[in-house]
């Protein structure tokens, strides 16, 4: 079994949607599948060292040995969980990777965004849902990382705005907005309080709410139709 490959860049061709190089190694050359983003940076001469090494999927079938190559252990480990999915071939796979990157997939996963795992040539609406379904039970881990990662971005050392974000969120459930919605205006308001504060006493207890209602109300209006 090939687990990477170290060697001299021989050729690189593209194939219809699949993007292939051509390694020395040892006197052996082997053919291996890789993403588009390396394909291109080989091919724009991006990469001037004509050595690579490449983290190989090596997938043995009756009548054919393919290799899949990918720069980081990474990308491969992913890619070999998308595998272990039912009736997910390895050009789905690559078509993932292509398109996307770790990061995004996982955000995807957990925000059940089936739109963007549909725009993958070759996945259906059916597929979509096992991928997610799946995904969010193999990355667990990786989702909880991005979520607090992403609550530790939002946060902002002034305990002032903190204590104002709190009761803002309060006074809204007051008002009858469900948590699902207050949840999802937060990240924004955060990004809003750079801008308030740069303008003169516009950072405001009333200001941000007014700010809250105005997404809210836009969010159930778009909704309703």
């Amino acid at each position: 079994m090939i687990s990477w490959i170290s060697g001299e860049l021989v050729d690189l061709w593209q194939n219809n949607q699949k993007f292939f190089v051509l390694v020395n190694c040892q006197g052996l050359g082997y053919e291996i599948q890789i993403l588009e983003t390396f394909f291109l940076k080989l091919k724009t001469n991006q990469i001037t060292n004509k050595n690579i090494t490449l983290w190989i999927k090596h997938i043995k079938k009756e009548d054919s040995d393919l290799l899949f190559g990918f720069t980081s252990k990474d990308q491969k480990n992913f890619f070999i969980e998308i595998l272990s999915i039912r009736g997910v071939g390895s050009q789905i796979g690559m078509g993932i990777l292509n398109n996307f990157s770790i990061s995004e997939v996982i955000n995807a996963i957990k925000t059940q965004n089936k739109k963007l795992i549909c725009s993958v040539p070759g996945i259906g609406q059916k597929m979509s849902d096992r991928l997610i379904l799946e995904l969010k039970n193999k990355f667990k881990s990786e989702i909880l990382f991005e979520e607090k990662k992403r609550n530790d971005e939002l946060e902002i050392k002034d305990p002032e705005i903190n204590k104002m974000m709190e009761d803002l969120q309060l006074t809204l459930k007051s008002l009858n907005y469900k948590d699902k919605e207050i949840k999802h205006i937060i990240p924004i308001l955060y990004k809003e309080v750079d801008l308030l504060t740069k303008k003169e006493n516009n950072l405001s207890f009333e200001n941000l709410l007014k700010l809250a209602m105005n997404y809210l109300d836009n969010d159930s209006s778009n909704l309703a139709r």
